[in-house]
């Protein structure tokens, strides 16, 4: 069986896995991270968005073995050692940003890419076509949003220092 060997939320890991394994079902079943989800199969939710080399990947596209020697952040490893959360997960609990939870770590994880790619700011139309592959079922949208406009001052301050 093959293996594959990547760095996961600061920790590198060597995993055998099946070629047809899925990078999110190595971080699910084979590493326990199961912040990460499963919601289509289909790469249409965006539930499964994790950070590949610093880029927003839907997981459940990507083979494991494509991920050999990555660095791969995902929802569990963006809050501090100490617990302190990450500015986008801050803003999202402040704004009311998640109701039901479960596209939260994938919206998290988009948009934290989508403010990194931005650095000059972004308008409230590009914040939406950002996260067009991302579904909110509960119809969190408007929080959503807000909460990643208040996010990208306190992300860029804090890149700043």
């Amino acid at each position: 069986m093959p293996q594959v060997t990547l760095t996961v939320n600061g920790r590198q890991h060597t995993v055998d896995v099946e070629g047809r394994t899925l990078l999110v079902e190595l971080l699910r079943e084979k590493l326990g991270l199961t912040g990460t989800h499963v919601g289509c199969d289909t790469s249409q939710c965006g539930a499964c968005v994790v950070h590949v080399n610093g880029e927003s990947v839907k997981s459940c596209t990507m083979l494991a073995l494509q991920a050999d020697g990555d660095s791969v952040t995902t929802i569990e490893g963006l809050a501090a050692a100490d617990g302190t959360l990450h500015p986008m997960q801050e803003m999202f609990r402040e704004h009311h940003a998640l109701q039901c939870g479960f596209c939260t770590p994938g919206m998290v994880m988009t948009a934290i890419d989508l403010v990194n790619a931005h650095p000059s700011g972004l308008t409230e139309k590009e914040i939406r076509e950002g996260l067009e592959g991302n579904l909110c079922r509960c119809t969190g949208y408007h929080n959503i949003v807000k909460a990643i406009a208040a996010a990208h001052p306190l992300m860029h301050a804090k890149a700043a220092e």
